[in-house]
């Protein structure tokens, strides 16, 4: 028991190793002399600490236990040793950090390892571990930290699953297989530090999503360093420096998504200009610098994210020549001069976003040609002259904001024509009458820091004067003469086309019933060309809310429309439907159910105009679906458990009862957490003997349609789970209502 004793046999056991540091410890010398060794206050060695000393031999980990007084740390790290990790380690039962990494142990994990109840730390990376994670593994509670990658470790991580602390998961270079435990995700978006410099450079890597996490330090230099990486995902964490200069020639890359980190510097050149990259996100960053003009090289790019940044200069005409833009959002940055002169170039144009910047000049008259733009926000800038005409050519257009710049002139009388949902023209120079048609399509303030502005029934604004007024009716007369005309020519046109379809129309106003078309998205059609498809041939799904079919335009584009059914209509009074016949009756209020799906649609924000495209139902689409845009078996796996929580609720995917924004998924689980007992969401028709079992179901439903796709069975397991329910007779079922086809 003579703690100089256990040291010197410890020496012992070590002698072969390359080294001086065993020098001072001998007989004659005191114990906390003993080069390496620290003493408390009573003499007592509390601490053994030879790092980096190449030792060689065994340790006795029965002997040190003798050492009562050693404390909070077992540090072995890059210490040469050999062999394996004996089952006696057991015997430290108050070891809180256990650090043998970057040596040279072989042979399997100990069982001893999982009596180390209080251990907090344990790290075993770099080393020649295999075999599989012991049996009693998740009884480390205490764990946060683990840390076992480069080894030739095997099996699954199952043992993994009930570690409830862990905040730290390092698994990498080992031979695991079988599925992430569904456990994981509750943790999934906590993971810190750095991630290894290295990693992509060893492997053909392809792509990497470490979203939403607190991840810091460097992006890795070498994830594209065998060109195969298509993907790079990391918004939403703490990465500090400037995107590698080695990603300028990365040709394979399709999307960039870095935003919302701390990253600075300016972008290296040839990011701009990458021939196959579809999305640049790097918004909410601090990078600095121009927008360099070899963009214009950047064929693919559909969709471009700069805001909150510090970029500066003008931005380059070249812009316009990438065609196949989308979206384009420069918002609250430091940019200057005018607006490209040939923005017109940009046919697919969806959303433009320049608000916050310092751009000057006027508004190109050329914007009126982005025939595909439904969103324009141009506020907080310095803006001058006059509003283009133009603008009332875009028919798609929904929201307009030019405020806070020093646009002058009258506004355009084209403008009225436009059907928008938001206009603000605030905070300008403008002048003269506003017509009532943008009047009743703005809020209080859209038109208010402009003195010159009037209107004939006020709204915020000053009554028009008697001149003013006459004015304004002199400009309307003139354009609804032309219109007239125009009619008048257009009628004759169209005669033959009214002639075939008035008989339609006579049967349709007989039944009282009339469409109700509500653009939510850029529209570039009428009804005739919708209605016109609507027939048997071109249906390609159903749905609990109506029939979806496929409708080519005369442009050469396809949609895909929906056909509602009014709430209350049962299947067989669908059946009376043709497929071109309108189901909304005549009245100034529609269904609830109508509104809920409209205004749900509305909110989604498509991105493109063809390998973009989010194809699906709303309230069946995985979450992750959108931002990755990658189908995969558990995405499958989260629409199965939306159509399970529809068969055991009895309720639609979308419902205005659920809430805003909310669909069943998110519905059935804030209830879940709300209720101690499932059997309160079954559908009350179910009979009381199988609501036990219809509960069960809904449980699986949950896992099914968990946020993360880790958490999410597979189909198998599903399978699995679905059949240990036991099934019940059928007998004295009736089916009433079919809930989806």
């Amino acid at each position: 028991s003579d703690p100089r004793l256990i040291l010197l046999k410890f020496k012992t056991n070590l002698s072969n190793s390359n080294t001086n540091v065993f020098t001072t410890w001998t007989l004659n010398n005191s114990l906390c002399n003993f080069t390496g060794i620290a003493c408390d206050r009573d003499s007592n060695v509390k601490e053994i600490n030879l790092p980096e000393q190449q030792l060689y031999g065994t340790v006795d980990f029965d002997s040190l236990c003798s050492l009562e007084s050693l404390q909070k740390v077992l540090y072995l790290t890059n210490c040469s040793i050999r062999g394996t990790i004996p089952e006696d380690i057991r015997k430290l039962e108050s070891l809180q950090r256990l650090e043998l990494s970057d040596n040279f142990l072989v042979g399997e994990i100990p069982l001893g390892i999982t009596k180390l109840e209080n251990l907090q730390v344990l790290e075993l990376y770099d080393n020649r571990l295999t075999g599989i994670f012991p049996t009693g593994f998740g009884n480390l509670s205490m764990l946060s930290e683990l840390d076992v990658s480069n080894n030739s470790l095997e099996g699954d991580l199952s043992e993994l699953r009930s570690l409830r602390a862990i905040t730290s998961l390092q698994l990498f270079e080992n031979e695991f297989s079988g599925e992430v435990p569904v456990e994981f995700g509750e943790f999934i978006n906590r993971f810190t530090g750095e991630l290894p410099e290295k990693i992509g450079s060893w492997s053909d890597f392809e792509y990497i999503d470490v979203s939403e996490n607190f991840l810091t330090g460097k992006i890795p230099p070498d994830m594209c360093k065998n060109g195969k990486i298509y993907d790079i995902l990391m918004l939403q964490n703490n990465f500090t420096g400037g995107l590698p200069e080695n990603y300028a020639n990365c040709s394979s890359l399709v999307r960039l998504r870095v935003s919302n980190n701390s990253l600075s510097g300016t972008i290296p050149n040839g990011i701009w200009s990458l021939p196959r990259l579809e999305m640049i996100d790097i918004a909410m960053n601090e990078f600095e610098g121009p927008v360099m003009a070899n963009i214009g090289e950047a064929k693919s790019l559909a969709q471009l994210f700069l805001s909150n940044n510090r970029f500066s200069g003008e931005l380059p005409e070249e812009i316009t020549e990438v065609s196949s833009l989308v979206e384009m959002e420069l918002m609250y940055n430091k940019f200057s001069g005018g607006i490209p002169v040939r923005i017109g170039d940009l046919k697919n144009l969806n959303s433009l976003h320049l608000e916050g910047n310092l751009f000057s000049d006027g508004i190109p008259e050329s914007i009126g040609l982005c025939v595909a733009l439904n969103d324009i926000n141009l506020a907080g800038n310095s803006l001058s002259g006059e509003i283009p005409a133009s603008l009332g050519s875009l028919r798609g257009l929904n929201s307009l904001n030019l405020s806070g710049n020093r646009l002058s002139g009258v506004i355009p009388e084209s403008l009225s024509s436009l059907k928008l949902s938001f206009i603000d023209l605030s905070n300008n120079m403008l002048v003269g009458r506003v017509s009532e048609s943008l009047l009743a399509e703005a809020y209080n303030g859209s038109f208010v820091g402009n003195p010159g502005l009037c209107a004939d029934n006020g709204k915020s604004l000053r009554r028009c004067s008697l001149g003013s007024r006459h004015s304004g009716g002199l400009g309307v007369a003139k354009y609804c003469f032309i219109a007239g005309a125009l009619v008048l020519v257009l009628s004759v046109t169209c005669f033959v086309l009214v002639k075939s379809r008035a008989k339609e129309c006579d049967n349709l106003n007989k039944q009282g019933f009339s469409w109700d078309m509500k653009q939510f998205h850029v529209i570039t059609f009428d009804e005739d060309e919708i209605l016109g498809s609507l027939r048997p041939g071109n249906l390609i799904g159903k749905g609990g809310s109506g029939n979806v079919y496929k409708v080519e335009l005369g442009c050469g584009k396809k949609l895909a429309v929906k056909h509602m059914w009014r709430s209350g209509i049962d299947s067989s009074d669908r059946r009376n439907y043709s497929s071109s016949a309108t189901i909304l009756p005549k009245q100034k209020r529609r269904w609830p159910e109508y509104d809920a799906e409209v205004a749900t649609l509305s909110s989604i924000r498509h991105v493109a105009n063809s390998s973009h495209i989010i194809a699906g139902t709303y309230g069946y689409i995985a979450p992750e679906y959108g931002y990755t845009f990658n189908v995969t078996e558990k995405s499958d796996i989260y629409s199965f458990g939306v159509v399970l929580m529809e068969l055991v609720t009895r309720r639609k995917p979308v419902e205005p009862e659920f809430g805003d924004n909310k669909d069943i998924v998110r519905w059935v689980h804030d209830e879940m957490r709300n209720k101690d007992d499932a059997i309160g969401l079954v559908d009350p028709n179910i009979s009381d003997k199988s609501k036990r079992d219809a509960a069960k179901v809904l449980t699986i439903a949950i896992r099914c349609t968990m946020r993360f796709p880790a958490q999410r069975p597979s189909m198998k397991i599903v399978v699995q789970m679905l059949e240990h329910i036991e099934p019940r007779s059928p007998t004295g079922i009736i089916v009433d209502d079919i809930i989806k086809g």
